[in-house]
């Protein structure tokens, strides 16, 4: 898989998000890891601190290429079907993208209080690193 999306593991709206991409993509382009799991993005020197952003997208290509926050979210629309056809016109409405980008950081700052935190944190069955099963550090 070329991409791994860093999302948060204890946020039900990203959550929610991580398991609809799941299913449009089905384990094709993204492997998930949730910011929670601080041993693995280690690997890719993220820290807690730069989770904090927002998710972020990794592109395994070498170099690698990294985006975060709501750059994240339109790249990851841009890479499923009929997603450049919708990220090329949402950036042709003049001050869209600022928007954008302004509810990105709202909804960031405040996801716990608007749509609650998990009781514990999510791992997607396309992941890398801890995994409810045990197994620690692969591809499943």
């Amino acid at each position: 898989m070329q991409y791994r999306v860093i999302y948060d593991g204890n946020c039900n709206l990203c959550v929610t998000f991580t398991q609809l991409l799941q299913q449009f993509d089905g384990g094709k382009q993204f492997v998930y890891i949730p910011m929670q799991d601080s041993e693995t993005l280690q690997q890719w020197g993220i820290t807690s601190q730069d989770c904090e952003m927002g998710m972020i997208l990794l592109n395994n290509q070498t170099p690698p290429k990294k985006w975060q926050g709501s750059d994240a979210a339109e790249e990851i629309a841009r890479l499923l079907p009929m997603g450049q056809l919708f990220i090329d016109t949402y950036r042709a409405i003049p001050g869209m993208k600022w928007m954008g980008d302004r509810a990105y950081e709202q909804i960031r700052d405040n996801r716990y209080n608007w749509f609650g935190r998990r009781s514990s944190t999510y791992h997607a069955p396309y992941s890398i690193g801890c995994d409810p099963n045990g197994r620690h550090g692969e591809e499943y």
